[in-house]
């Protein structure tokens, strides 16, 4: 069964979106990115990564929203098997986005996919840095 585990925010300011979900929530660093595709930060609650990003390029952050997007930008969930996640999507109407990174093999990899409505969301069978399965 898919977990809720992963809220992504598309911010302007990483160290001032950090210092207040830090300060305002107890959330605690888990980790940092720097990628081609996002700066980011990751905190924690101790069961759910809120990665706070701040997106490159507008293909990076999704054509209709562009890097200058500011909000909740997608959300992830820890499943068990990501081909027969991927199909149940499929089957119900969502349709694949991106890979990232592209080496599956990666520990922290994820698939990107569009809800009916275009909603981003991922999956990932080794979670997020401060998540909890």
């Amino acid at each position: 069964m898919a977990k809720l585990r992963h809220i992504a925010i598309a911010v302007n300011d990483l160290e001032s979106a950090s210092k207040f979900y830090q300060e305002t929530f107890e959330m605690e660093v888990a980790g940092e990115t720097e990628s081609p595709i996002a700066s980011g930060v990751y905190l924690t609650d101790g069961t759910v990564c809120l990665a706070l990003l701040n997106y490159k390029t507008d293909e990076a952050a999704g054509l209709e929203r562009g890097k200058e997007y500011v909000g909740v930008h997608h959300f992830g969930f820890w499943c068990d098997d990501l081909d027969e996640q991927g199909k149940l999507i499929e089957a119900n109407g969502g349709r694949f986005f991106m890979d990232l990174p592209l080496a599956k093999d990666s520990l922290y990899y994820e698939a990107k996919y569009r809800d009916p409505d275009g909603v981003i969301f991922d999956i990932s069978e080794n979670g997020w840095v401060g998540a909890a399965k």
